[in-house]
């Protein structure tokens, strides 16, 4: 019997089905993409940087997109799930594939309850809600009761299998796609666009450079970017991966840049001159709970401030949802290539891993405990995930080199620029996101290899990954360089910064070259990368197969 027909006792699959088509891979990306972002976004956005913050989101876009052409190519060359977890191991071996598993585990396992968090808020609205939070955002008891019953929806909906969840994430992007468009036109034609707003209150750019760059961080704009990895996520369960990856992943965040545009210029230009106030930071809008629904019915828009409540549901639970799956798979992944309990292998009758929905469910859980609101995790979220995306550039460099021969069904085009800059560009967000996140990512970090050396001193999984020390050298003083940098940067605690605004930067910029450039000369031999494929990933492929 072939690996791929073969069962367990139970008659539970082995694999995972290759189900998804075009479209849902597309939408898996662009629903992730669109969710709770898109309510809070364009407010934070102001608060941050006021009408300059359209750079932010223009520079934001720009540097995901450059993530994203690289996970392209990786995600065409090798469909396995979880893969923007996986692809870091065939290029460097056990330790750093071990590390930016973590990463990508991590950042995706607390998107969930930040989509559930984004539900509660704007539901408070209703009368029904009003005791779900306490005055500083934190959760009541009854609250706290409600997020997990949201929890326990989304990782049900999960169970049902990846075809069930393709078409209920589909079926919810659709809707999520729709409103937010709906939303611009209406708000423009009905609110007029007022040129004024770029030059109130305290002016286009009342923080300066330095406002402009840390909202792309911590205002939620690479944040609301997020999720076009999904389709990546998702690849071993794709039935045409090879072609179906480029145009979910692209395709998805040139739709998200689009929009996120849109919506900052309609929301600050529509603003009644009475909600600005004198300052950006502190104006009369800067304390909306629910920002589009609120500034909906201040325009004398009743009908759409319903559909924005109701809509803050679908949304972020579309979003919680799908990021549910990918943890999951992120698991899946991380168990095959032996870092985490092989438990985590183990899939359903209808080929869910069961184990890392549960896991999931858990820790969103956990989460709604510390946490006191949506944009207190938006900043750490967004640290781990351009750390996770790391991985991939420096993936990319090292195919380049070590399998020049390889299947590029998507090859991108001057990789050899785009690869070092997408690397370049995840070293200025972690830089912008600031100390007061990037040390409770320090944290995070050093307990993910707590979690790691746990399994495999116990031995909870039978496959002994080989943790290749030589080739991920690099990777301990690219962690501790970057808090350096960090904290010596005007993003640091310091009062009188070391490394000064700009020159930060570009001290960023060359250690992350050194870096880059280091990596790709240590990274493993051709023949170590080309056997730990043959050996994991194209059995994966061959197993999936429909």
């Amino acid at each position: 019997m072939s690996v791929g027909t073969e069962v367990t006792p139970a008659r539970r699959p082995v694999s995972l089905k290759r189900e998804i088509g075009l479209i849902s891979l597309l939408w898996a990306s662009t629903g992730s993409i669109i969710g709770s972002g898109w309510l809070f976004g364009a407010q934070k956005g102001l608060v941050a940087a006021g009408p300059a913050v359209i750079i932010s989101w223009i520079i934001g876009g720009g540097a995901i997109l450059l993530l994203a052409l690289v996970h392209a190519e990786l995600g065409a060359m090798y469909p396995v799930s979880g893969g923007s977890a996986r692809f870091p191991h065939y290029a460097f071996g056990g330790a750093a594939g071990a590390s930016f598993g973590w990463f990508s585990w991590l950042q995706a396992a607390t998107v969930a309850p930040i989509e559930v968090s984004a539900m509660i808020n704007y539901a408070t609205h209703y009368s029904f809600a009003k005791g779900w939070l306490h005055p500083d955002q934190t959760l009541t008891a009854s609250g706290l009761v409600v997020a997990v019953i949201l929890m326990a929806i989304i990782s049900s909906i999960n169970f049902l299998g990846v075809r069930a969840l393709a078409l209920t994430n589909s079926t919810a992007t659709w809707w999520k796609v729709g409103v937010p468009l709906a939303t611009i036109l209406v708000v423009a034609i009905a609110g007029g666009l007022h040129g004024s707003n770029f030059t109130a209150a305290d002016g286009f750019a009342p923080d300066g450079a330095k406002g402009i760059l840390a909202a792309v961080s911590t205002s939620g704009i690479i944040f609301s970017y997020l999720g076009f990895e999904q389709a990546d996520q998702l690849a071993g369960e794709s039935r045409n991966p090879k072609r179906d990856i480029p145009i979910a992943v692209i395709g998805s965040i040139l739709i998200g840049i689009v929009i996120y545009i849109a919506l900052q210029l309609v929301f600050l230009l529509a603003l009644p001159a009475s909600s600005i106030g004198s300052s950006w930071a502190t104006g009369p809008y800067s304390t909306f709970t629910g920002p589009w629904a609120q500034l909906a019915g201040l325009l004398s828009l009743g009908w759409l401030a319903a559909i924005l409540y109701f809509d803050a549901i679908v949304s972020p639970g579309g979003t919680g949802l799908i990021y549910t799956a990918a943890t999951s798979r992120v698991s899946y992944g991380l168990s095959r290539n032996g870092y985490v309990p092989q438990i985590y292998e183990r899939l359903s009758d209808r080929g869910v891993p069961w184990f890392g929905v549960i896991t999931s469910f858990v820790v969103g859980c956990i989460c709604f405990l510390p946490f006191p609101s949506w944009q207190s995790l938006v900043g750490l979220i967004t640290s781990a995930s351009v750390l996770m995306y790391a991985g991939a550039p420096l993936s990319l460099g090292v195919f380049r080199r070590r399998l020049p021969e390889a299947e590029r069904p998507y090859r991108l085009p001057a990789a050899e620029v785009i690869a070092p800059a997408a690397f370049v560009v995840s070293g200025l967000v972690i830089l912008w996101s600031g100390w007061a996140t990037d040390w409770k990512l320090g944290v995070a970090i050093l307990l993910g290899y707590v979690i790691l050396a746990f399994s495999r001193g116990f031995r909870l999984n039978s496959h002994e990954p080989v943790l290749q020390w030589r080739a991920a050298q690099w990777l301990p003083v690219y962690l501790v360089g970057l808090g350096i940098i960090v904290y010596l940067s005007p993003y640091g605690p310091l009062k009188n910064p070391v490394i000064p605004l700009w020159w930060d930067m570009v001290v960023t910029a060359l250690f992350s070259l050194a870096i880059y450039y280091w990596a790709l000369a240590v990274a493993l031999p051709s023949a170590t990368i080309q056997r730990m494929i043959d050996e994991v990933v194209v059995p994966e492929e061959e197993t999936a197969a429909p």
